[in-house]
């Protein structure tokens, strides 16, 4: 190779990662401690151990591979056990055919990967990987005691299935009432309640099944399974959910109850055909789980009393606004939960019921037989409501039904599928209801985004760069002091967060209420931004300001804003 004769600090040079007076004091610092340069850079932190790690590779002429977020067959995993895998820093992460590939911190040490090979019986492929990433690896795929299990559970259903062979067919719903697919369901929903998982994907892919968990709203690839499974998992999940076996063509709904460590969960099911099987979403909803409170779910300064403010009023509407999976459901349940009493009357619709709240009579929407959010919302005003609670506001029927209940004396709060609160007006009146109507029932609206909080176990501070404290200054004008130096946050990656930074979740929000000047550009069919200018002048702290004042706060980082609130 070309490179060959380089240095490891020359590497780096080339790559932009090292300056020349860089260089030449690491080259000098060599010759009088005796030290190796690639150790002399990580101790003055020169480059980071991903890029030394990617020049050695080049240095030595062995691959990189970096494994973070990687899922590794648990067949390939069971080749080298965890502790052999340990004591010599190294993890094998796929197979083809009788070659192994394994990551090491020392891909050329020709004695440990003979071992490996008469271990394996496999031909070993070296590719260099640094040690902090084969640690974590190690940690996150053998720790989660779903390898074992499941590939033990994986023996015994090859087992079974040559023993059913001849009549497969018939004996196929006796296979998956067998505990070791039982064992591999069971293991999958309990690693699912430890890592606080949302939801389960078990996906089929051309060659094998792939198992990932949404974990603080991010999905993570943790666990794949060979494909001649993935028929008896999917029917397992389906004998429990109550679901049609035989019916792989439509997709199916379903529901049960999962118990561990003496809580009870609640799994919605939701099964789709795919062209290589069926793929199975089970989203997670704990049942003893309490609606948490607003200051919990992170509202807080003159947004929270802006909204407890338009909570005390007993008619009008107010909108929980926020793409799919930003909370919106949770807000809602939040703020039903502060109001229920024994003096009011609560009733829902929703698609589906999620929570069950205390004292509110709850319905679930079944367009099947004709139970639709406008449908069930003709009926509540029947009922002598004093708040109602529409699910999502989706058609102009439900529109018009929401705005009539609000000027006839009821509270009433619903969804909507916008990026800002000063999106909603526009929206509603997109749907065709008349502007004098809308002004006069739309209390306040709220918009909102989820994101990741930092691993309090891990968090460190740091400068950033002066583009980075620019843009927050800018952002946030007169919220915050320009005296004080700007230190931000981070997480290093710990066992409690599972190496990722980040634990836990919390909202940003932005809470526009009606005032008379809005109310005039409702009548006028004013844009999104003159409605939004209108309420920043009037004291409204955008989703991205609130997202910054955490991020000063070190609730979470600056790239976690910009994901979910960039415009």
């Amino acid at each position: 190779m070309a490179l060959a004769a380089q240095t490891i600090e020359e590497i780096l040079l080339k790559q932009g990662y090292l300056r020349p007076d860089q260089v030449s004091a690491i080259k000098l610092e060599s010759i009088n401690s005796g030290q190796p340069s690639e150790k002399i850079i990580r101790e003055h932190n020169f480059a980071t151990a991903e890029q030394v790690a990617q020049a050695l590779s080049i240095l030595l002429g062995v691959p990189f591979i970096k494994l973070e977020n990687k899922a590794i067959s648990t067949e390939v995993l069971n080749l080298i056990p965890e502790a052999v895998a340990k004591h010599y820093q190294l993890i094998p992460f796929d197979r083809q055919l009788d070659r192994l590939s394994v990551a090491m911190v020392d891909p050329l040490d020709l004695q440990v990967i003979q071992f490996i090979e008469k271990k394996s019986g496999l031909k070993v492929i070296p590719f260099l990987g640094y040690t902090e990433d084969i640690l974590k690896a190690i940690s996150s795929q053998y720790s989660q005691n779903l390898t074992s299990e499941v590939t033990s559970a994986l023996k015994e259903v090859s087992e079974l299935q040559r023993a059913n062979a001849p009549q497969e067919s018939i004996d196929q719903a006796e296979v998956i009432r067998e505990a070791p697919v039982s064992n591999i369901v069971t293991q999958l929903l309990e690693y699912a309640v430890k890592t606080r998982a949302s939801d389960i994907h078990i996906e089929p892919q051309e060659n094998q099944t792939r198992v990932r968990y949404r974990i603080d709203g991010i999905l993570h690839e943790k666990v794949i399974l060979p494909k001649k499974v993935h028929e008896a998992v999917v029917s397992r999940v389906k004998i429990l959910s109550n679901l049609k076996i035989d019916e792989r063509r439509l997709p199916q709904d379903g529901r049960f109850t999962f118990e561990f460590a003496g809580a009870e969960i609640d799994l919605r099911i939701s099964t789709l055909p795919t062209v290589f099987g069926e793929k199975v979403v089970l989203r997670l909803l704990p049942k003893s789980a309490q609606a948490p409170s607003l200051t919990d779910l992170g509202l807080r300064g003159s947004s929270l009393k802006t909204l407890e403010t338009q909570l005390l009023r007993t008619h009008g509407i107010i909108l929980i606004c926020g793409p799919t999976g930003s909370g919106k459901t949770t807000t809602l349940y939040s703020v039903l939960s502060k109001l229920s009493t024994t003096k009011v009357n609560i009733l829902t619709i929703e698609d589906p019921v999620e929570y069950e709240i205390p004292g509110a009579n709850q319905v679930q929407v079944n367009p099947q037989i004709g139970l639709t959010f406008a449908s069930a919302l003709r009926s509540f005003l029947r009922q002598d409501p004093n708040i109602i609670l529409v699910g999502e506001i989706r058609d102009t029927e439900t529109a018009e039904l929401a705005i009539q209940a609000a000027l006839t004396g009821h509270q009433v709060f619903s969804t909507l599928h916008t990026n800002t609160a000063s999106g909603a007006l526009p929206r509603m009146l997109d749907m065709g209801t008349e502007p004098f109507l809308l002004a006069s029932a739309v209390n306040g609206i709220a918009g909102q985004r989820i994101l990741r909080k930092i691993c309090e176990h891990c968090r460190v501070s740091f400068t950033p760069p002066p583009e980075v404290i620019e843009n927050i200054k800018v952002t946030l004008g007169n919220l915050i002091s320009t005296n004080k130096p700007i230190q931000l946050y981070k997480g290093q990656g710990c066992n409690f967060c599972n190496h990722s930074g980040y634990l836990g979740r919390t909202g940003i929000y932005e809470v526009l209420s009606v005032s008379e000047k809005i109310m005039k550009l409702i009548l006028e069919r004013a844009s999104s931004v003159a409605i939004e200018e209108q309420a920043v002048s009037e004291g409204m702290i955008t989703l991205k300001q609130d997202g910054y004042l955490k991020v000063l706060e070190g609730v979470t980082t600056f790239e976690e804003v910009l994901r979910v609130a960039q415009d």
